[in-house]
């Protein structure tokens, strides 16, 4: 695979790994316990990776068949848009850049945690399939829209290196979460 490509895959799995971690330390209430009122628990920051991952995954699965239908030109290495580098770049430091989400990505942690967890995992999965998937594919010239805002768009590759640290991001609000920061 693609060393680019590989990089990308190691994040989601380091990824789920932290939170394989995160969840060995934690009892159900941790899970769900905010470390204040307008804050987010630990499981609602897992939650709204799911919810973002629901929603980018048909996406990005769409950017593969196109790219799938415009392959024959080599893939040397593999580049960030404009906006897509620009997100990249702003998530990559957690705390130093504080957003809201849109409403249909505010998390609703109703279900048990072990079966948002268990979504996650799966999820994750998913992820790595893209990723593997891509290899040798122009991602890079296929762009998609941000489920976020569907103005912004950015290419596929600039969306799997985004989710990527999307998730660390909120992986390290979990865990600020549980330390009551």
């Amino acid at each position: 695979m693609n060393v680019q490509l590989s990089a990308v895959a190691e994040e989601f799995e380091s990824a789920l790994r932290r939170l394989q971690s995160l969840s060995h330390s934690l009892s159900p209430n941790e899970w769900t316990r905010r470390p204040a009122a307008d804050r987010w628990s630990p499981i609602e920051c897992v939650q709204h990776l799911n919810l973002t991952a629901e929603a980018t995954l048909p996406r990005v699965r769409q950017g593969l068949a196109e790219a799938k239908r415009s392959a024959g030109r080599p893939v040397g290495t593999y580049r960030r848009d404009f906006f897509g580098w620009l997100i990249w770049r702003s998530l990559r430091q957690p705390g130093r850049f504080k957003s809201r989400t849109g409403a249909a990505f505010v998390p609703h942690a109703d279900r048990p945690p072990a079966e948002i967890l268990a979504a996650f995992t799966r999820l994750q999965a998913d992820h790595v399939a893209c990723v593997r998937e891509s290899d040798g594919l122009p991602i890079d010239r296929v762009r998609i829209a941000s489920p976020f805002n569907e103005r912004i768009r950015y290419n596929v590759y600039a969306c799997l290196t985004i989710l990527a640290v999307h998730q660390h991001r909120h992986l390290w609000q979990a865990e600020e979460a549980v330390a009551g920061r």
